[in-house]
């Protein structure tokens, strides 16, 4: 389904963006508040440095929030006008919706953000540039 080489893969599977070998966060996933977003420093493969430059991954803020925009309006439109739920209970589908997916969006937003400056590179072109 998602194929090696292409930026879904490294975003959905948690890869390292250059490589597609590493692993991107230290923990496979946690609902810990402070373990979700924990990166390795370094892929241990390719040895691409995650954090780019300092607070690097602050713009992910910003995926993030697009991320749970589109999540709250599609959770209200299915409860509102789909399920038939009056409007103030649909406000408390759209607060259950998003916590439930607050630490999926922390950790999509990150691998979105660095794709988006990281292009996966061949095996072959990354033994090229370690040669040179």
């Amino acid at each position: 389904m998602l194929k090696k080489g292409t930026k879904l893969y490294s975003i959905f599977k948690g890869k390292c963006p250059r490589c597609h070998e590493g692993a991107f966060f230290k923990n496979k996933f946690t609902l810990h508040p402070t373990r979700v977003t924990e990166l390795h420093e370094r892929c241990d493969k390719c040895n691409l440095k995650y954090m780019i430059e300092p607070s690097f991954f602050y713009g992910a803020m910003y995926v993030n929030y697009g991320l749970t925009v589109a999540i709250a309006v599609t959770s209200f439109i299915i409860a509102r006008v789909f399920v038939g739920v009056e409007l103030l209970p649909s406000f408390l589908v759209v607060f259950i919706a998003l916590l439930a997916f607050a630490p999926f969006g922390l950790r999509l937003s990150r691998t979105i953000w660095i794709n988006m400056f990281i292009n996966y590179k061949k095996p072959e072109e990354l033994k090229e540039a370690k040669n040179d």
